[in-house]
């Protein structure tokens, strides 16, 4: 089965600003009832839908790989790359960070707060949460998450700003 096969039968997610590629694929992917593997299979990726929703950009994204994806999901080849980090950029793969204060005005996982370079919050000055501050699990990736709390009690991401430490200059 191609793309253009069904294409008509999927449902179009907006894309945020400065949302990670890892969010985004998991929303796609639950607006339109798929895995990771039958999202790969649809735009003829394989396994790399499942790498990318995990920051595994080795090899990186090449250009006719977004193309492909931009069949499948409707958003331009340039927006998906502008998804990615910058060349010479280095992503952490884990610990997932999250700012709770940009989480409550915006829900989205933004693409900066897995940067190697970033520590911070760069528009509220707080340090980034890895984990829960609330019973310490750590935040499982972006595309998994579906209502932004804690996978294990339960508390909103939201709600998690008031625990963040503001970054002293």
């Amino acid at each position: 089965m191609e793309a253009s096969d069904i294409q008509p039968w999927l449902f179009r997610v907006e894309l945020f600003e400065g949302e990670s590629l890892s969010h985004f694929l998991g929303r796609f992917r639950r607006a339109n009832n798929l895995t990771p593997t039958g999202l790969g299979k649809v735009a003829g990726l394989g396994g790399a839908i499942a790498r990318w929703e995990k920051f595994y950009h080795n090899p990186f994204p090449a250009q006719q790989q977004l193309e492909a994806l931009a069949t499948v999901v409707g958003i331009k080849a340039d927006k998906l790359a502008n998804m990615l980090p910058p060349a010479g950029v280095g992503m952490k793969h884990e610990p997932i960070r999250l700012c709770g204060a940009c989480y409550a005005e915006f829900a989205c996982h933004r693409i900066e707060w897995q940067f190697k370079t970033t520590d911070r919050c760069e528009r509220h000055q707080l340090r980034l949460l890895s984990e829960c501050p609330n019973c310490k699990a750590r935040f499982k990736v972006p595309a998994l998450w579906v209502d932004g709390h804690c996978q294990r009690c339960f508390m909103t991401f939201a709600e998690m700003a008031k625990y963040q430490k503001p970054v002293l200059q």
